[in-house]
């Protein structure tokens, strides 16, 4: 699986749980400030990743932006 696909589903992902048009979901969107997550969200989010890619995403990792979060899965899957 190529980073750019790992994007995109974590877009849909994104798009689904929160309720986001995914079109307007980029690398650079912050969790907080683009897409008005809590806290709860961004567990909903990463618990619905962590299923979909069947990776542990560590609650200690600075995950701000969608970026973040698919270099940290894209790491994961490479290990």
């Amino acid at each position: 699986m190529t980073k750019a696909d790992v994007l995109n589903k974590i877009k849909d992902i994104i798009a689904d749980q929160l309720d986001k048009d995914a079109s307007k979901i980029t690398e650079t969107t912050n969790f907080k400030e683009d897409l008005d997550a809590d806290s709860l969200d961004v567990f909903e989010v990463v618990d619905k990743i962590e299923d979909e890619f069947d990776v542990e995403i560590d609650s200690d990792e600075s995950i701000a932006t969608v970026g973040d979060l698919v270099t940290y899965v894209d790491k994961q899957l490479q290990a």
